[in-house]
């Protein structure tokens, strides 16, 4: 278990520059192997550290995982043959337990180093740490040393992880050897903003416009079943990673499933509502889909939709929203759109839920509240905001976002709550100069 580890003796036992978590469960290798029958089936060929001392129910679960890990690795199935050239992608999906904790699972395909035609293979990270961004350079390091030899890539993983994840805003440096080049520091730094760490929205903008992203906003805050369709694993995983942040601070309650693999498409009939990956290539399986379609690919840009997703959300407020993300520029960096972005969305729910905290009625210090649900949307002087809200309420994300407010003390306020007295605050000074 993680908690028996000890973290080596040159690190700084200065627990501000530490989150108490470590970077990664375990790593897995995933090939592919050819069976008797002529086809190639993923198979685990590796797994640091290995898992020992496992009562039998604890086993039984790590199996599904591993078997999870190998269809999340290889979606496509067993479609593969032998290649000679493969350009490596990264993509992430996220494996949900069975008490409803979900940890992350981020993956390298690649075709090793060597002659003639060989399969790709996949490298895979389970973790509850949510950091796309910083598990890419941790991949684009297991891939410089997977080209020279596999037995390189583990004192560098052993190194990582020992090494202590950073607190938002910290630096980790990792000593790492490689035979011919010396000694290695790398340096993993970790974002301020911790919520904003899993994603690249240039991916999710580079695909659709802005009023689509809108569209999605509505279907995804209504809680509605939607599918993404592309060719490339990583444009799903990041689409829909970044999909969900536009939530915040509500989460995604429902079953997500970044890329589906193929084996389990029929998820696509599920009646409850979902967020799902689907690669372009499924889209002639014999499965009928009634639902929200987003389609992406280089080609084509669109959006199947079978609801009210263009008139649901407040008029003035979308244009609002629209009218903040047009002040980027048009080539945004990565730094620009995780400034742009949420300043563009969190006021949506500011000025939609943002008074639930006076709703909340305890009947004495220290006692847990009781949310006074029809008060709080009467009390909205705006027609079409009050209709938004009525819906909102409703969802799985508003409920367990209010049911934690109720069991907070009060006078322990979070990054939503400091933002909302924020925003009421430019507006109590914009009224006096007027």
């Amino acid at each position: 278990p993680l908690s028996e580890l000890a973290p080596v003796e040159e690190k700084p036992r200065d627990q501000r520059y530490t989150s108490g978590q470590f970077f990664f469960e375990y790593l897995v290798v995933v090939s592919l192997k050819k069976t008797k029958s002529g086809v190639y089936e993923p198979q685990i060929t590796y797994q640091f550290p290995k898992k020992d001392g496992m009562v039998r129910f604890q086993k039984e679960e790590e199996e599904k995982t591993l078997k999870a890990i190998t269809l999340f690795c290889f979606p496509e199935g067993i479609n593969w043959a032998p290649l000679t050239e493969y350009c490596s992608e990264t993509f992430s999906f996220v494996l949900t337990e069975i008490d409803g904790s979900r940890r992350n699972g981020y993956c390298r395909r690649l075709l090793p180093h060597g002659n003639g035609a060989r399969p790709p293979e996949a490298y895979c990270i389970i973790s509850k740490v949510a950091c796309f961004g910083l598990f890419s350079k941790i991949f684009d390091e297991v891939e410089k040393r997977r080209q020279k030899s596999m037995a390189m890539i583990y004192p560098f993983m052993q190194s990582l992880r020992e090494a202590p994840f950073p607190a938002p805003g910290n630096t980790v440096n990792i000593k790492s050897f490689i035979p011919e080049s010396g000694t290695e520091i790398i340096s993993l730094t970790r974002p301020i903003d911790s919520w904003l760490e899993h994603v690249d929205f240039r991916v999710l903008f580079r695909c659709l416009t802005d009023e689509e992203v809108l569209q999605v906003f509505a279907a995804t805050v209504l809680e509605r079943r939607i599918i993404f369709i592309a060719e490339e694993l990583g444009t799903l995983s990041q689409v829909i990673h970044a999909v969900t942040v536009l939530l915040y601070p509500f989460i995604w309650q429902h079953t997500l499933i970044s890329i589906v693999p193929e084996i389990l498409i029929d998820v696509v009939m599920a009646p409850t509502p979902y967020l799902l990956g689907v690669q372009k290539s499924f889209i002639c399986l014999p499965v009928k889909l009634n639902t929200q379609i987003t389609e992406k690919s280089a080609e084509t840009c669109f959006c199947k939709q079978n609801g009210d997703e263009d008139s649901i959300l407040p008029h003035k407020l979308k244009e609002e929203i629209l009218q903040a993300l047009k002040s980027r520029n048009e080539n945004a960096t990565l730094e620009e759109l995780n400034r742009v972005v949420p300043e563009a969305f969190l006021p949506f729910f500011m000025k939609t839920v943002g008074h639930f905290s006076k709703y909340i009625v305890r009947n004495g210090p220290g006692q847990p509240g009781q949310f006074q649900k029809r008060n709080f949307y009467k009390a909205l002087e705006s027609k079409s905001t009050r209709h938004f809200v009525k819906k909102f309420v409703e969802t799985q994300m508003f409920d367990l976002f209010i049911q934690e407010a109720e069991q907070r003390p009060t006078n322990q306020n979070g990054f939503f709550e400091q933002k909302i007295a924020e925003y009421q605050r430019k507006v109590r000074e914009k009224t006096k100069k007027h």
